[in-house]
C-alpha cells in the first residue's frame, strides 16, 4: 500500500516525564475527557443517540446538527487515552455509548440523529430529505468523525464494535455517492480524511476512491441550488477544483481539514499535483495569513481567513479547531517532504495558539484566540473569559482527543533515517534501519535549549539522525517572511556527539548525523534562547510600528496587571533590556521576561489569571 514516504512512530511508543507537556496529558486524561463526556450527557448530546435508539422519548436536543460529532470526538480521546494507560471504567464506558450508537444507526447504515429522532421534525439546515442539503446539513462531516473515532477505538482496544458502525455507513456513502451516483460535496470536511483512515484499516479500495471523489467533486457549486450559506461557494472551499486552489479562503477550519484530505489523498494514490496544491496553499498561508501565534482566520463573520495581510489583532478569530487543524495538516505536509519548515509552523502554533485554547486545569476553553484584549470585547463567543462549554462545543471536544496523540509528534522514520522533531524529555521506542532502538530524551525545552539524546540500539546499526533546528535558531519565523527578527543574533546552535563538537551539516533544516550508533551513545544539542524582538511586514495595519517578543518557540504578551505604564505606553526600542526569570509559581512554572516596566509571560498562559487588557504586539520606540 502506498502511504506517506516518513512514518510517525506511533504516540503508544513515547512516554512524556517533563514538566511542561506531561503534566497537560494528565490533566486531559483526568479532568477534561471526563468533562467532555459529561457535558455531553448533560447537554442532551448523548440523550439524541437514545432517542434515535427508541431507548428515549422525546425530541431532538439541540440547535445545530453536528453535534452528534462532540460524542465522536469523545470517544477518540477517550480511545487514545486507553491506549497509553488502561481504565477499567472509561472501557466499560466505551463500550455502553457505543453500544447506544450502534443501536441507532439505521438499517443501512445511515447515522444522523437528528434526523433519525423524529424525520418530520429535523433542523431547517439538515433539509427536508437525506443528502438534500450538505453544505449546511453536516451529515458528511458527522461521518468523518464517527470513522475518525472508529478507527482510533479499534487501534487502542481491538474491539470492531465502532467500526463495524463506521464501515455499514461508509458503504452507504459509497453507493450513495460518485461518478454514477449522487454528485455533491460535505460543506465540512473531514470524511475524508475519516475514509483514508477506514482504508488504512481495511485496504479496501473503496474508501479512498469515495474521498478522492468527494474532494475532485469541489468547484462545481453551481449545481448546487440549495448551496447558499453566505453567498460564497469560497466559505466552503467550493469556488473552483482542489487541485487549482492556490490560495486559503473561506472558513478557516473547513478548509485546513480539507488540506489534511488532500495530503492523505496525496500520499495514499499516490499523486504529486495534490501535493503542489496544497504547498502553494501552504505558502499563501505562511506569507500572508498566519498570526504570530500560529493562529489561522482573521474573521468573525464566517470564522475565516481575511485577505492577505488581514491579521487584525484585537478581533482576531484565530480559532483553536483551526490551530489543531494547521497541526495536523502541517503535520501532514512533513510527512510527505521532510521539511522542517513545516514543523516551524506546528510547533509555534502548538506552544502558542493551540495550547491557549484551553486552561491549566483542563476544564475551560477558548474558541477563538486574538492577540489583543481590552478587557471588554467578548471575544470568546460573548465573553471575554473562558467557558466551560458552547452551544458549539467543537473546540473543547477537539482538544481532549489532540493532547494524548502528542507523543506521536515528536520521532518519524524512513529506512535508514530517523528524526528528532519536538524536544520533550521522554522515552521512545523507535524502529529505523531494521533495528529497534530505545531513545531517552532528556531537555527542560522550550525554557531550557539544552538536549540531550541517549540512543540505545538492541545492536550497533548505522542511521541517519536528524534533529530539527527549529527555525527560530535560524533567524526563519515560521516557514515565510511575514514575521522577521528586528536583529540577528550572532550565537548559533551548537551539536556534540559522545562529548565532542561537531560540524552542522544541514539538511532540509535538520542537522544531519550520520554514524554507527551504538549502546549508550550521547547527542547533546544547544539551542541558545535569546529574548528577540519580532517585526512584522508592513502590509499588516495593526502591525506597523511595533515589535511582538519571543523566546524559543514562545511568543509573549503582556498584561495590564505586570505593568505599571498603560500598555500602548509601552515602548520596545533597540535599548530595552529584558531579562528572562524564571518562575515556578506562576502558572505551573513559566519563564517571564522581566523589564523595569513591565513583565511578559507566555501568550498562552494569560487568561489563566483571569482575563483582562493584554496585548502581544508592543509600540517600538
Amino acid at each position: 500500500m502506498n502511504d506517506y514516504p516518513i512514518t510517525p512512530t506511533p504516540f503508544t511508543s513515547v512516554t512524556f516525564s517533563d514538566r511542561f507537556w506531561f503534566p497537560r496529558l494528565e490533566t486531559n486524561r483526568e479532568v477534561t475527557i471526563p468533562a467532555v463526556f459529561r457535558k455531553c450527557e448533560e447537554s442532551g448530546r448523548v440523550d439524541n443517540f437514545r432517542k434515535a435508539a427508541r431507548r428515549m422519548e422525546g425530541p431532538y436536543v439541540g440547535v445545530r446538527p453536528f453535534e452528534d460529532t462532540d460524542v465522536y470526538k469523545a470517544i477518540e480521546g477517550a480511545s487514545y487515552s486507553l491506549a497509553q494507560r488502561p481504565d477499567r471504567k472509561l472501557d466499560a464506558y466505551l463500550d455502553e455509548l457505543i453500544a447506544l450508537i450502534a443501536a441507532a444507526q439505521e438499517p443501512d447504515g445511515y447515522l444522523f440523529t437528528n434526523r433519525t429522532v423524529d424525520p418530520a421534525h429535523v433542523l431547517p439546515t439538515a433539509g427536508p430529505e437525506r443528502w438534500s442539503n450538505l453544505v449546511k446539513s453536516h451529515e458528511l462531516y458527522n461521518c468523518g468523525h464517527l470513522y475518525e473515532a472508529a478507527a482510533a477505538h479499534f487501534r487502542a482496544t481491538g474491539k470492531r464494535s465502532l467500526l463495524d458502525v463506521a464501515l455499514r455507513s461508509a458503504e452507504l456513502i459509497r453507493t450513495t455517492f460518485g461518478p454514477a451516483a449522487r454528485h455533491d460535496i460535505p460543506g465540512h470536511p473531514i470524511i475524508e480524511m475519516g475514509l483514508a483512515r477506514l482504508y488504512r484499516i481495511t485496504l479496501d479500495r473503496s474508501h479512498l476512491d469515495t474521498a478522492r471523489f468527494l474532494l475532485e467533486e469541489r468547484g462545481r457549486h453551481e449545481k448546487r441550488p440549495l448551496y447558499s450559506f453566505v453567498d460564497n461557494p469560497g466559505y466552503c472551499q467550493d469556488h473552483i477544483p482542489v487541485l487549482e486552489q492556490r490560495a486559503a479562503v473561506g472558513h478557516a477550519v473547513r478548509a485546513v481539514y480539507l488540506y489534511c484530505g488532500m495530503a492523505d489523498v496525496a500520499a495514499l494514490l499516490p499523486d504529486p499535483a495534490y501535493a503542489a496544491a496544497i504547498e502553494s496553499i501552504w505558502r499563501d498561508v505562511v506569507e500572508s495569513k498566519i498570526y504570530l501565534n500560529g493562529g489561522l482566520g482573521a474573521r468573525h463573520v464566517g470564522e475565516s481567513f481575511g485577505d492577505p495581510f488581514e491579521l487584525p489583532n484585537l478581533t482576531a478569530y484565530g480559532e483553536t479547531c483551526a490551530a489543531i487543524g494547521s497541526v495536523m495538516w502541517n503535520h501532514r505536509l512533513f510527512l510527505l517532504t521532510g521539511d522542517s519548515k513545516y514543523y516551524d509552523v506546528l510547533e509555534q502554533t502548538l506552544y502558542n495558539g493551540l495550547l491557549s485554547g484551553v486552561s491549566l486545569q483542563g476544564d475551560e476553553y477558548f474558541y477563538t484566540n486574538p492577540l489583543e484584549s481590552d478587557g471588554e470585547f467578548r471575544f470568546n463567543k460573548g465573553s471575554n473569559a473562558r467557558q466551560p462549554w458552547f452551544d458549539v462545543s467543537c473546540c473543547p471536544t477537539n482538544l481532549s482527543r489532540f493532547f494524548p496523540s502528542l507523543p506521536g509528534y515528536l520521532y518519524a522514520t524512513t529506512g535508514d533515517s530517523l528524526y528528532v522533531n519536538l524536544f520533550v524529555e521522554s522515552r521512545a521506542e523507535v524502529e529505523a534501519g531494521g533495528v529497534r532502538l530505545e531513545l531517552l530524551q532528556e531537555t527542560d525545552y522550550p525554557w531550557s535549549g539544552a538536549v540531550r539524546l541517549t540512543v540505545r540500539p538492541q545492536r550497533p546499526v548505522r542511521l541517519r539522525l536528524l534533529l530539527r533546528l527549529p527555525g527560530w535558531s535560524r533567524e526563519l519565523i515560521m516557514g515565510g517572511s511575514l514575521y522577521r527578527f528586528a536583529q540577528p543574533f550572532a550565537e548559533a546552535p551548537s551539536l556534540r556527539v559522545n562529548g565532542t563538537e561537531v560540524d552542522i551539516v544541514m539538511e532540509k533544516g535538520y542537522a544531519v548525523v550520520e554514524r554507527e550508533w551504538k549502546e549508550g551513545d550521547i547527542v547533546e544539542l544547544s539551542l541558545p534562547l535569546p529574548v528577540r524582538k519580532v517585526i512584522c511586514d508592513p502590509r499588516v495595519a495593526d502591525n506597523r510600528g511595533k515589535v511582538a517578543l519571543q523566546r524559543g518557540p514562545i511568543v509573549y504578551c503582556v498584561e495590564r496587571r505586570d505593568s505599571r505604564v498603560p500598555l500602548d505606553s509601552i515602548l520596545l526600542g533597540e535599548e530595552a533590556s529584558l531579562v528572562p526569570t524564571s518562575q515556578p509559581e506562576l502558572l505551573g512554572g513559566v519563564v517571564a521576561l522581566r523589564a523595569p516596566e513591565f513583565t511578559a509571560i507566555p501568550y498562552y498562559a494569560w487568561a489563566n489569571r483571569g482575563p483582562g487588557p493584554m496585548k502581544v504586539w508592543l509600540s517600538n520606540g
